[in-house]
């Protein structure tokens, strides 16, 4: 390849995954238990993750530093290769700004050569999705320049549709009140989240019961969904509401291909277990 895209830990990726795509990847931080981790999506490391939630482990995150993107960006420029980085949503996280640092340092020292970031407003397997249409394009023989455009013409058409199922998380987070965290969960309500074309998480509604949600988010697919032929689901340790999620939306939307994963480390931390997402191709936020 004449050019290798590089993005970050967040989007959830299996290290299988990132070797089937060529992709490269640069680690955002957990730190749990007194220990600093790069973020991991091992299946097996990642249940037990959410094992140590469920017991009352809490855990922060850090970004990429401007060093923790040199390092791939640099590997890919002495072979030779240009550089595309996708990096997680600034919205949430500084790891793009730490990539356009990087990018500005290394430029000085490649002037050859050309570096492109893209701050994708994605997160999750969101941020995947938009690496896996990367990698499609990049193989029908797209070229750096075409395919940085398409990136940002494209980009705010991958919806994420979120829903949580456990409100203590959203609490300690600042997101909700306790007054709120405490009568939903007495209440069984489930927040709807997306991510705006801001990259921000945002609250839009709210429904009683885990099904209802479910629904809720099938019927965002369905109303603003392009691209029925492959979606991709993820979850917080919660593989039969994956696996009726997407029964669901095949049911409903005729859904051909469904990519399933965790939700990883770096926003687990934050929705807590249970958390369940949709991420589609869609003509809109």
């Amino acid at each position: 390849m004449s050019y290798q895209i590089i993005t970050d830990s967040c989007c959830d990726f299996t290290q299988h995954q990132y070797q089937e795509l060529g992709v490269a990847c640069a680690p955002l931080t957990v730190l749990y238990k007194g220990e600093s981790h790069d973020n991991f999506s091992d299946p097996a490391d990642v249940k037990a993750f959410y094992d140590e939630l469920r017991g009352g482990v809490t855990a922060s995150t850090a970004a990429v530093n401007p060093d923790g993107w040199a390092a791939p960006m640099e590997a890919a420029l002495k072979e030779g290769r240009d550089v595309l980085v996708m990096a997680f949503s600034s919205g949430l996280s500084t790891t793009y700004q730490s990539a356009v640092i990087a990018a500005k340092e290394l430029r000085e020292a490649y002037p050859d050569r050309k570096i492109y970031v893209v701050d994708t407003l994605c997160a999750a397997l969101g941020q995947g999705l938009l690496v896996w249409h990367a990698c499609r394009q990049r193989d029908t023989g797209m070229d750096i320049d075409s395919l940085y455009a398409w990136l940002e013409e494209h980009k705010l058409n991958i919806c994420h549709w979120v829903t949580v199922d456990d409100l203590s998380h959203l609490k300690r987070g600042g997101r909700i009140s306790a007054t709120t965290a405490l009568v939903g969960t007495m209440l069984n309500i489930k927040p709807i989240i997306y991510v705006d074309n801001d990259g921000h998480l945002i609250n839009t509604a709210k429904v009683r019961g885990r099904k209802a949600a479910m629904e809720l988010l099938v019927n965002k697919l369905k109303e603003t969904g392009t691209d029925f032929e492959t979606i991709f689901i993820a979850h917080g340790d919660c593989p039969e509401d994956a696996a009726a999620l997407e029964a669901l939306a095949r049911e409903k939307c005729g859904v051909k291909n469904v990519i399933t994963g965790y939700v990883g480390p770096v926003i687990g931390a934050h929705t807590g277990p249970g958390v369940l997402v949709v991420f589609f191709m869609g003509t809109h936020r």
